[in-house]
């Protein structure tokens, strides 16, 4: 061991790694990020909330009736909670074959081998809410490779690869570049680690860990990093022009989000998100699928340990049910919520106690409101700023990414461009048959190697594979989805060539299908991921997470937590709107 507990290198990164485990990658990544004493900090802001039979006693709130809007993440979590408390639960959810949200596996063959994931594809190790549920459910993880030294670079018609040390960028791309000496000197990783991590180096670990609460007020720093865009931020720091276009390019999520606020790319640094990360084998959908099917079933006693079967709540799914009205009643003060199906021209109506609402407020802004919510809410619903995203997978017949050599094979990790497609990335379900045996897995400064275990090194590149060839934001995101399909299918089958060296129609006869989504598009959804815009967060955050009507509506969802665009945020929220909701119930003493 060393002075700070590691020895000579990383930890190791298993398959369905322990609390013990995921904690040592944690404090790992964040020692070389310079940030070591957050860790207390990081695990203590993302664990779940007290369980919520500390609030309210097993069945206690049976007769009590709660609607759920939206089975996502966020509702699958406050309904699964609620049910322990014996209330009469109703998800109503406008989707008519699947519930999970923006977590959206795409099956492309019956057996479900061949799949990509439309929607979240990975778990940082730091993310305990959703490792609680992993656990809960015992859900099979695997690493996710972050970044593979084999993968490409390809930047003004210039192509490299991903070497750790960024000496092939330095030397071929940066001369294509207007950076100054500084600059010329340094390597790529750490000018983005110097662009848009070390902002957050000045502030004390009391003064970072605002970046994962929801407050009514919060320190400078905070609000200064709320105040600025992603490129005033590098420009502050004395970075070139020529550098933040470089770093735009190596970082897609803040170089397409280079007009919004630094504070999301803050708050998505701020627990070492991309450091070590994990998938699901199988799909990221296993976590709402598993949560959907506890709740459909009438005994799931294994689900719920130490709680008798008749203390549990009635859960009903109405799939295919979208809300279009919340109301409340004066006289009673409960909540009557309007939904429509594709099967009725008239809307229906139920009446609940409590209502937990769990869709994104680019979908509720369509649902009536009377009265209306409270004047910052009714704001927020209006102006808080989604981004559009966009990705297409695409079944090959072979694996050609993984053919060649050791140094040309790409088992995991991803591909950087400025061409349209933005970023391509490569599954991991072969990594541990891999010849190379280092890879690294994080795309800030410094890297984190990784080893995976020795296996027998089986030719699989013949096997059929899912790539996800384009995933972007914002304007590229619109500009690929907006083609017509024929157009796009082929358009990105031509750029896939020209990052990887293809020759033009290569893939004609490999690619054999496609699935596109872009989810500005999506109706439930009407756009991707939130992302505020400078201010947005002094304005908005703590009024966008409060109950309204009395303690009788619960806000839940990412959008409201400070954990935007991760299932961490949207699996935490549900927990805290069921606990809020009990001790709503605790306090009023009735219905």
């Amino acid at each position: 061991m060393n002075v700070d507990g590691f020895v000579s290198g990383p930890p190791t990164q298993p398959e369905n790694p322990t609390d013990t485990q995921r904690h040592m990658l944690t404090r790992y990544a964040l020692l070389q990020k310079g940030r070591p004493e957050d860790f207390e900090y990081i695990r203590n802001l993302t664990a779940p909330p007290q369980d919520i039979t500390t609030i309210i006693r097993p069945g206690e709130l049976h007769g009590v009736r709660v609607g759920v809007i939206g089975a996502g993440l966020a509702g699958l979590a406050s309904a699964f909670e609620l049910r322990k408390t014996g209330a009469d639960i109703t998800v109503f959810e406008a989707e008519e074959k699947r519930v999970g949200g923006r977590v959206y596996t795409y099956y492309f063959d019956q057996s479900k081998n061949l799949y990509g994931e439309l929607g979240a594809m990975r778990i940082p190790v730091s993310h305990e809410t959703v490792w609680h549920y992993i656990n809960h459910f015992n859900i099979s993880s695997r690493p996710f490779v972050q970044a593979n030294e084999n993968a490409l670079i390809y930047l003004k018609d210039t192509r490299v690869r991903n070497d750790a040390e960024g000496a092939n960028v330095m030397k071929y791309i940066y001369p294509k570049y207007n950076l100054t000496e500084w600059e010329r000197r340094t390597p790529w990783q750490q000018l983005v680690y110097y662009g848009l991590e070390s902002p957050l180096l000045p502030a004390n670990p009391e003064q970072r860990s605002e970046l994962l609460q929801v407050k009514p007020t919060y320190n400078d720093f905070n609000l200064y990093w709320d105040s600025q865009s992603n490129r005033t931020i590098m420009e502050s720091l004395g970075i070139s022009q020529g550098a933040i276009n470089l770093i735009s390019n190596l970082s897609p999520l803040a170089g397409q989000n280079l007009y919004n606020s630094y504070i999301d790319i803050a708050q998505a640094n701020y627990p070492a998100n991309l450091s070590y990360l994990y998938e699901i084998p199988g799909g990221t959908s296993t976590i709402p699928n598993s949560m959907y099917k506890s709740l459909i079933n009438k005994n799931p006693t294994k689900d719920y340990p130490g709680i008798p079967s008749e203390s549990l709540g009635n859960v009903d799914v109405k799939n295919g049910n979208w809300v279009t009205g919340i109301y409340r009643d004066d006289n009673t003060g409960k909540v009557k919520l309007a939904y429509s199906n594709r099967n009725t021209t008239n809307p229906q109506y139920e009446t609940f106690d409590y209502v937990i609402c769990a869709i994104p407020f680019s979908t509720l802004r369509t649902v009536d409101i009377n009265p209306l919510f409270s004047d910052i809410k009714m704001q927020a619903i209006k102006e808080v700023n989604y981004i559009p995203a966009q990705k297409t997978l695409m079944l090959c017949n072979r694996r050609f990414w993984e053919e060649g050599g050791p140094e040309e094979q790409i088992i995991g990790g991803g591909s950087i461009t400025d061409l349209p497609i933005t970023t391509i990335w490569y599954p991991s379900d072969h990594s541990r048959y891999c010849h190379k045996r280092t890879k690294y897995m994080s795309n800030s400064f410094p890297f984190n190697r990784l080893t995976m275990p020795e296996q027998s090194q089986v030719p699989l590149s013949t096997e059929p594979g899912v790539l996800i060839a384009s995933y972007n934001y914002n304007l590229d995101s619109e500009r690929v989805a907006n083609m017509p399909a024929g157009l796009r299918e082929r358009e990105i089958k031509r750029e896939v060539e020209e990052v990887h060296g293809l020759p033009a129609g290569y893939l004609d006869d490999i690619a054999v299908e496609f699935k596109t989504l872009n989810w500005n598009d999506y109706p439930w959804s009407r756009g991707a991921l939130t992302f505020y815009t400078p201010e947005q967060k002094r304005l908005f955050s703590y009024g966008m997470a409060l109950p309204e009507y009395d303690n009788r509506v619960f806000m839940a969802g990412d959008h409201i937590s400070a954990a935007h665009r991760w299932m961490q945020g949207a699996l935490q929220s549900g927990m805290i709107a069921a606990n809020q909701l009990a001790m709503g119930f605790r306090e009023s003493g009735s219905r």
